[in-house]
């Protein structure tokens, strides 16, 4: 554990960390500008990272990339963020509203909307009431929309992801991450390219509302 902690105990390093939570593999150049540090500094940050199993690389061709580790180590980086955000006006004021409203949460969806989502399938009996499983009527709904449970899937089919902002839960497991991948393939949302906030589409704002009842 103390290990771990002094892997990440930088400043630069939570940064390329915190950069990381939006799911996707970057460049060593892309994260040395997210770090703000010279790209030679951000080689030596990586390698520290790596050591740690913080973070993996992928080589594809000349080119390598740089991912977290697993999932567990999003998990842990949310947790952490849950702890050091306090929930109260002067400290809200400092994060942007529109990733108030709308974040990746590594594979899936965190903010605001996502909390309505996930209150939504509650109340709406599509997952179960403590949040860890998909009820029949639910997979039957989400088969409707296109969305296919795997249910030989190693992964939780659903599980509740405390929101660090809301400090209220949202989606995460299987369905969270089938729930994200849909959502932006269908043009609901937006990735914001080298940040984690997620733009609602004029079309997602319609879809939302008419499927869950969600107002953005």
């Amino acid at each position: 554990m103390a290990a771990l902690a002094a892997a990440m105990s930088d400043a630069s390093r939570m940064k390329i960390l915190c950069a990381l939570m939006d799911g996707k593999a970057w460049t060593a150049t892309e994260l040395s500008v997210v770090a703000e540090v010279a790209p030679s500094t951000t080689s030596s940050h990586l390698s520290r990272l790596l050591k740690a199993n913080l973070v993996i690389c992928l080589s594809q061709g000349r080119h390598r990339y740089f991912r977290l580790y697993s999932k567990n180590v999003a998990v842990l980086l949310e947790k952490m963020m849950g702890i050091t955000f306090q929930v109260s006006s002067p400290s809200r004021s400092k994060v942007p509203q529109e990733l108030l409203q709308a974040r990746t949460c590594y594979d899936h969806l965190a903010g605001e909307i996502a909390v309505q989502l996930y209150d939504s399938l509650l109340k709406n009996n599509w997952i179960n009431s403590d949040g860890k499983g998909v009820t029949k009527q639910g997979q039957e709904k989400f088969l409707q929309l296109g969305i296919n449970i795997d249910e030989k899937t190693r992964r939780k089919k659903c599980c509740p992801c405390l929101d660090w902002s809301e400090r209220k839960f949202h989606v995460g497991g299987h369905l969270g991450a089938l729930l994200l991948s849909f959502f932006e393939s269908n043009n609901w949302i937006e990735r914001v390219p080298g940040y984690r906030e997620v733009v609602i589409t004029s079309k997602g704002k319609k879809e939302l509302h008419r499927h869950f009842n969600i107002n953005v």
